[in-house]
């Protein structure tokens, strides 16, 4: 397939060409009821329509939303691929669903996202997690053992599906080859979430991709690492055994009835600028980013690199400095960074074509104008939040947690208790505690540390009042 083609895109921009009177809905009337609140967003809203002729339908594509796809699924080299509008969520959502049913013990990397979590909630199975190794030089999760996994199975015999996070929020990656040979030696179907790794099938220098290392399916959050619009993503089948018809039941189930065409036209353009991203391209990239990371040091940011780290993601740090507040203090000069911790702030870089301009210089600048050197110093010992390399399961069943109340109790109180809420850091959207999880003096640990560096915590809590959310055990 010609991977120059932007089916979806020129449909849209022929439609808009044809300066069309609107007597469908979205009811901002082709922008014209937004055209005196705000005169710069009209234009855009041009292409806000819904599935009019010639435009297709997402949940019955048969025209240029079904080309689009098949491009994607080309460029991807998959069974098939298909456009998400409710991001990477609803993804993690249809592959759990589609290929799990109640009781089916599912192996999860203890390092996913709250998606995947609520997903094994929905679909009422048997999580087992494994915990992953820390990186003693970054001081988070990245990867397992495959003597871990190994572990599981023989501790497990029936484990249906594995769902493993790759890369993490930082961009490190793991022999994730070896653990799917584990998983499919053992029969068992591998679902990753590769949220932050759509530009790794551009290959060298980027890691190797799920899909090459033998994925079944993989879910990509095209938002986040290429030109997409926020909740636009994508879902890759790998597996001719996956059940095709399954998945897009539930994608359509869960997936809105009137999606967006804005959304669904980045999602097009996207992979169009992925698919045409030239080794020229690559080395351009590469090339800001080390004049980039120069200059950094020349101001006196540390700049951490690990092997198999995606180089879009630059992890930055400043001595004596938490992150949170390191954070603060370039916001001040209007430089927003994807997140913090108590280390360090990850910026995300762009993935550039050959000579486009990306104001990186600006950004040293305002750096050196934003008197870093009058941040706060860390209050007392930071101490590394390490859980055990282990595999646990919940203590409650879904269907026993639905059973139990719930009672609110002090965080000195909650040690040993089980946890009845996800109490998540954002970003990463990584859970700290899920429910049927026993509360640790580590959990408390971390709690109390995010809270000194009011760190953003989501999830039904009221730390404010020093309180968690405990099953009580009738």
């Amino acid at each position: 397939m010609n991977q120059i083609n932007m089916p979806l895109y020129t449909a849209l921009e022929e439609f808009k060409q044809k300066n069309p009177i609107s007597f469908h809905v979205p009811g901002h009337k082709n922008g014209l009821l937004m055209e005196a609140f705000n005169q710069n967003i009209v234009s855009s809203l041009q292409y806000d329509v819904t599935e009019l002729s010639g435009l297709d339908d997402l949940h019955h594509a048969e025209g240029v939303i079904s080309e689009a796809q098949q491009l994607l699924s080309h460029y991807y080299h998959s069974v098939k691929s298909y456009f998400l509008v409710n991001g990477t969520t609803v993804g993690n959502l249809a592959m759990i669903l589609s290929v799990c049913k109640a009781g089916d013990y599912v192996l999860v990397d203890r390092n996913c996202h709250k998606s995947v979590l609520n997903a094994l909630r929905i679909a009422n199975v048997k999580p087992i997690f494994v915990f992953p190794t820390i990186d003693s030089d970054i001081k988070v999760g990245n990867g397992f053992q495959r003597s871990l996994v190994e572990q599981a199975f023989q501790q497990y015999k029936h484990i249906k599906a594995c769902i493993f996070t790759y890369p993490n929020y930082y961009g490190m990656t793991y022999d994730l080859q070896s653990i799917i040979d584990c998983a499919h030696k053992h029969g068992s179907i591998v679902l990753v979430d590769e949220a932050h790794g759509p530009h790794f099938a551009l290959g060298f220098p980027f890691p190797s991709p799920a899909a090459e290392c033998g994925a079944d399916m993989v879910v990509h959050s095209a938002h986040k690492m290429l030109p997409a619009m926020t909740m636009g993503s994508y879902l890759h089948v790998y597996n001719e055994s996956i059940p095709i018809e399954k998945v897009e039941y539930y994608l359509s189930v869960l997936q809105s009835s009137s999606p967006s065409y804005p959304i669904m036209m980045s999602l097009d353009y996207a992979r169009w600028y992925v698919a045409n991203f030239t080794k020229e391209d690559i080395s351009y990239t590469l090339k800001q980013r080390e004049s980039f990371i120069k200059a950094l040091r020349n101001i006196g940011i540390r700049v951490v690199e690990t092997p198999g780290q995606d180089p879009l993601k630059l992890l930055i740090s400043k001595d004596e400095v938490s992150g949170f507040d390191l954070q603060k203090g370039l916001e001040h000069v209007g430089l927003f960074s994807e997140m913090a911790d108590f280390y360090r702030v990850v910026f995300v870089l762009p993935l550039l074509k050959k000579d486009v301009e990306y104001p990186y210089q600006e950004a040293i600048d305002r750096m050196n104008s934003a008197e870093l050197e009058t941040l706060p110093t860390i209050k007392g010992e930071l101490k590394t939040i390490k859980f055990p390399e282990v595999i646990t399961e919940p203590v409650l069943s879904y269907d026993e947690m639905e059973r139990c109340t719930i009672e609110w109790v002090s965080i000195k109180q909650a040690k040993n208790c089980i946890a009845a809420k996800m109490i998540i850091p954002y970003p990463p959207g990584i859970p700290l505690l899920f429910p049927g999880e026993v509360i640790t003096d580590v959990h408390i640990q971390a709690i109390q540390q995010l809270r000194m560096y009011r760190a953003s915590l989501q999830g039904e809590h009221k730390l404010d009042e020093d309180k968690l959310a405990v099953f009580k055990l009738n």
